[in-house]
């Protein structure tokens, strides 16, 4: 199943890595390997890139961590190839990506001059960024019956899906509420509308995807092999002020 209908796909900056993701999703189809298995390939792949940060090897920093976001789209992929949706894998990929983001903003920290709670304030608006594009994404998927296996509201502990385990699935969706609540109560109470609202247009998803991991790490990398890592941790904290634009655009179109 496509994430949407053909007619409402947007062009997402985040997901640039999407046809090598296919590839490896299509040559893994009629293999052993699972979603899952791919999920702790990309969580090894930022593990190696937070490595390369700390000793200063940014060419390679930039290709593991492109090669994640890669990885992280391959699992999804694969799970529609292989018709085998799982809230396990939902809910494990996102709890890997957030602890990943934080040892990636300590490590950043750690080599360069910036504070304690600026690093903080990025690390938050980093995932309060994903967290806007995640909740209108979504939205927009279950409106036009595409992908539904992420819900708009994540409260209560969803049922097992067959060929996966419920005390994983609930496991897992706990400490996704552990890490993820406060900032899905967040965007919500700026903007609880938006569910009933108007089928969200192109010209916004698209701006909006920059909020999206793929582009987050992309961005990062950038910095990282332009010499410019002192700016990653302040460019962050201030780019989550662009919430409000966005949240402010969306209620303005309705």
């Amino acid at each position: 199943m496509s994430k949407l209908p053909q007619a409402y796909k947007f062009i997402d900056l985040s997901d640039y890595g999407r046809p090598i993701a296919r590839f490896i999703a299509n040559n893994l189809k009629n293999t052993n390997f699972t979603p899952v298995h791919v999920t702790l390939l990309f969580v090894l792949s930022g593990l190696i890139g937070v490595i390369c940060i700390y000793y200063h090897q940014f060419y390679l920093t930039a290709f593991f961590l492109i090669l994640k976001s890669i990885l992280d789209a391959a699992d999804g992929e694969l799970a529609r190839i292989k018709n085998t949706p799982s809230y396990t894998g939902r809910f494990l990929d996102s709890v890997s990506d957030i602890l990943l983001n934080f040892i990636i903003f300590v490590t950043i920290w750690s080599i360069t001059s910036a504070s304690v709670w600026l690093t903080v304030i990025a690390f938050l608006g980093l995932q309060l960024q994903g967290t806007l594009y995640n909740y209108y994404y979504v939205i927009l998927r279950n409106k036009l019956n595409g992908d539904t296996t992420s819900r708009i509201f994540e409260i209560e502990t969803p049922v097992a899906l067959p060929g996966e385990k419920q005390k994983n699935v609930t496991l897992l969706f706990n400490l996704y509420q552990l890490l993820y609540g406060g900032f899905d109560r967040t965007i919500y109470a700026l903007d609880k509308n938006a569910p009933e609202g108007k089928i969200i247009p192109h010209w916004i998803m698209t701006p909006l995807s920059t909020f999206g991991l793929g582009f987050q790490l992309l961005l990062i990398s950038f910095f990282l092999v332009l010499g410019l890592k002192e700016l990653i941790i302040p460019f962050f904290a201030a780019y989550t002020l662009m919430i409000f634009v966005f949240i402010g655009i969306r209620k303005i179109n309705g």
